[in-house]
């Protein structure tokens, strides 16, 4: 992996050095506004730095002779020689998706979460005096610091991964700070960039909302919509095959109302085939599916047809679960709508639990790309691209 830091007045302006040094594929690993010293502070604007990264798998923009060919979600591989430490003291603005409109909570928790680890360390070391090492002392610095991924709900054999390649590229008396600095860039590299939904110049794009009852895809599909309608001024469409539940077709009709977005109503293949030609001049037409059980193979070859009737380069599915189901039940939906197509990854209902190590293990486990966050039931407002750093700061905070 390739890390470097780029200096801007604006966090706009640094981006873009960035993405000009490293190519599209950067990741934004962090950022932070620097404060002019000295005297001349009177005189200087703060700058905003930000430091970013490259998987050293894809082809490095500034490297000629790098002809590796990317794949489409390669494995990580950590070079620690070439970390620039993360500054604890970060002026990161993040999204909203936690319910805050501020990070500072989350800052806090991962500054307490080193003063904590200082804390059992020193009280380790009191218990353990005969092997005061360096070497040691990082080992337990890491012990602690698997112990609180696990408190998360991260996935012990995650846990692992992360802890056996960070282990092997640390110095022998590297610090507490960059020893969580590094862990925590790993989870964000892993985590990657959110895939979001994007206009197509040349044709109509079909989004399915796929998952299982309750998980809340109608009211998701209505906060995806209202921003593209309102936002980007784009001609946006509903189709339903969702006439299972009595209330569904109805509470998608009350928004395609509010919204001025026309609704159709489809009961079968050959109807929403016929869509296609309706709506051919639209820029995306969101399609609400009916929620299925992800144990019952009937229900969901129902779907497969469904999504199929579009062609693979004209659709993109979104598989829609709950922040608060059970990680094992999570691992048999993704596993069971694994069969129907790829699919990227919307979390719901973030606002009932303190617990996002699920978003983490299954990101693992599926390799799907992270898309959206929602966070409560306003519509628009509830929800947002998935923000890696956040999670990070999650899944690392202190008690």
């Amino acid at each position: 992996m390739i890390i470097k830091k780029f200096q801007a007045n604006t966090e706009t302006d640094a981006i873009m050095l960035a993405k000009e040094e490293l190519g599209k594929d950067a990741i934004v690993m962090n950022i932070k506004t620097i404060s002019p010293k000295g005297i001349y502070r009177l005189f200087r604007k703060p700058l905003v730095e930000i430091t970013a990264a490259i998987d050293d798998t894809s082809t490095y923009k500034n490297d000629k002779t790098a002809q590796v060919k990317k794949q489409k979600f390669p494995d990580i591989i950590y070079d620690a020689s070439q970390v620039e430490t993360v500054t604890k003291q970060s002026d990161l603005q993040t999204s909203k998706m936690y319910g805050t409109r501020e990070t500072s909570a989350i800052e806090e928790k991962l500054n307490n979460l080193q003063s904590l680890l200082e804390k059992q360390m020193l009280e380790n070391e009191e218990n353990n005096k005969e092997d005061n090492s360096p070497l040691n002392k990082n080992l337990t610095c890491i012990q602690l610091i698997y112990n609180q991924l696990v408190r998360n709900e991260v996935d012990e054999k995650y846990a692992n991964q992360i802890i056996s390649e960070i282990e092997g590229t640390l110095k022998r008396d590297a610090s507490m700070d960059n020893i969580l600095s590094s862990i925590y860039q790993k989870i964000v590299l892993k985590l990657g960039q959110p895939k979001t939904i994007n206009i197509e110049q040349d044709r109509p794009k079909f989004i399915f909302f796929i998952g299982p009852t309750g998980v809340g895809k109608t009211t998701t599909i209505a906060k995806i919509a209202s921003k593209f309608k309102i936002e980007k001024k784009a001609k946006v469409a509903f189709i339903t095959a969702d006439t299972y539940r009595i209330a569904a077709v109805e509470q998608l009709r009350t928004y395609a109302n509010i919204l001025g977005i026309p609704l159709k109503v489809v009961y079968n293949v050959d109807e929403l085939e016929n869509s296609k030609e309706e709506f051919a001049d639209y820029d995306i037409i969101f399609v609400d599916t009916a929620g299925r059980s992800h144990k019952n193979e009937n229900q969901r070859q129902d779907i497969e047809r469904l999504v199929d009737t579009i062609a693979e380069n004209e659709r993109e599915i979104y598989l829609v679960l709950s922040a608060t189901t059970k990680y094992r039940d999570l691992v048999s939906i993704t596993e069971a709508y694994s069969e129907i197509a790829n699919y990227n990854l919307i979390f719901t209902k973030l606002d009932e639990t303190n617990c996002v190590g699920n978003i983490f293990n299954i990101k693992m486990l599926t390799n799907a790309p992270l898309s959206y966050a929602t966070f409560g039931q306003d519509v628009p407002d509830d929800i947002d691209q998935i923000d890696p750093q956040s999670i990070a700061k999650q899944l690392l905070r202190g008690q």
